[in-house]
């Protein structure tokens, strides 16, 4: 196990992480906001109006694995139960047997090609469901999509693996509005795009470890296994996104609980066996004597997650009660917390700040993955 004083010096010096990034991670996690304004243009220049002018569909189905299934969830999340428009993510190839004419298909993919993105495009057009197709410039899916006269949003070929969670969201967001699902103000990425501009100023590279909250976290996940713990469906939907790259990124396995529906098994696992013995955790000490990895809780917060009846109940009926009692187990065994959220923001928000709220967590989430995941060297092991 890689100590923290030695992986401190690595994410403090920027020749080696350039040396041990040679699919150029840190640069695509940070350019996230530029990514979101380019694909905003893209998507403007797609003339969506080809299968929003027959109004609001019946059904929304967005096909997507990764990166794609995490913005549909996102989205879905933004639309919330109140949604007169019925959305399905799905993993393709396959579409629903019951999607027709009456129905869209978005198929959001970073590369466009392989059965799971052009399968489901040749399947839409057979059926006259009408197709969005995003994916890479000049992909199978996009000529898919051109023998079906169909919208196709071209990401630019330089979009890495892992970094194009906001390239495939932006066109499902702005998609929304068109259809009237969400406020026209949707429309306007730049909040959004300003909060990952504003994550990559405070978490960039040449931002030393203690000034820096993405290497902090790196440096606390170095020894952790991470309970994600997300407070709201929102949130619940990016927990899936951390948990994932953590794992794909540095080989780091974490489990997620969404609130309040796994307050329960959250409560249990942070009072359980995995708990750590005796006092607080203490940063410097010797990592040799510890028998393992140690339970670390990481929050997600999501503002706009709201109350529900019942507050003065015994058990909890929100999400915001319950990642209180969360945060209290946790205290009395001796879990260590690192918070992607402040815990005094909690007033409501409109729907798009409260994702521009989001996209910071998610952001400095990605750098830390990255960050840990080249303490480790791990990039480089996996010959990439």
């Amino acid at each position: 196990m890689t100590s923290p004083e030695l992986a401190e010096e690595v994410l403090d010096d920027l020749s080696l992480l350039r040396a041990r990034d040679p699919r150029g991670l840190l640069p695509a996690v940070a350019g996230a906001g530029a990514q979101m304004r380019e694909t905003a243009a893209l998507t403007g220049e797609t003339d969506l109006r080809r299968v929003t002018a027959g109004g609001r569909p019946r059904g929304l189905v967005i096909v997507g694995r990764r990166e794609g299934a995490v913005a549909a969830e996102v989205l879905r999340s933004l639309l919330g139960p109140a949604s007169p428009v019925t959305v399905d993510v799905v993993p393709g190839p396959a579409l629903p047997v019951w999607m027709g004419a009456s129905d869209i298909a978005v198929i959001a993919t970073r590369t466009g090609a392989g059965q799971y993105a052009v399968a489901p495009a040749y399947e839409a057009a057979r059926r006259g469901v009408a197709v969005v197709g995003i994916g890479a410039v000049d992909a199978p899916l996009h000529a898919a999509c051109a023998n079906a006269r169909a919208p196709y949003v071209p990401l630019p070929a330089n979009r890495v693996r892992h970094a194009t969670l906001w390239s495939l969201l932006t066109p499902m967001l702005l998609l929304a509005a068109e259809l009237g699902l969400l406020p026209t103000d949707a429309a306007d990425v730049a909040p959004v795009a300003d909060a990952l501009d504003a994550v990559a100023a405070e978490c960039g590279p040449a931002r030393e470890s203690f000034v820096n909250p993405a290497k902090t976290l790196a440096l606390e996940l170095l020894d952790a296994l991470p309970v994600i713990v997300a407070e709201g469906p929102l949130a619940g939907a990016a927990a899936g996104r951390v948990a994932d790259q953590l794992a794909t990124l540095a080989g780091l396995p974490a489990s997620t609980f969404r609130l309040p529906d796994q307050r329960v098994a959250a409560r249990t696992v942070l009072a359980g066996p995995l708990a750590p013995e005796g006092g607080q955790d203490d940063f410097f000490r010797d990592r040799a004597e510890d028998a393992g990895r140690r339970l670390r809780l990481l929050t997600l917060r999501d503002a706009g997650a709201g109350a529900t009846e019942g507050a003065h109940e015994r058990e909890p009926r929100s999400a915001g009660e319950a990642m209180a009692e969360v945060l209290r187990i946790a205290a009395e065994h001796n879990v260590p917390v690192s918070r992607l959220a402040d815990e005094d923001d909690s007033e409501r928000h409109p729907r798009l700040a409260r994702l521009a709220r989001l996209a910071r967590q998610l952001a400095v989430a990605d750098f830390s993955a990255v960050y840990l995941a080249l303490a480790l060297d791990h990039e480089r092991a996996l010959g990439s």
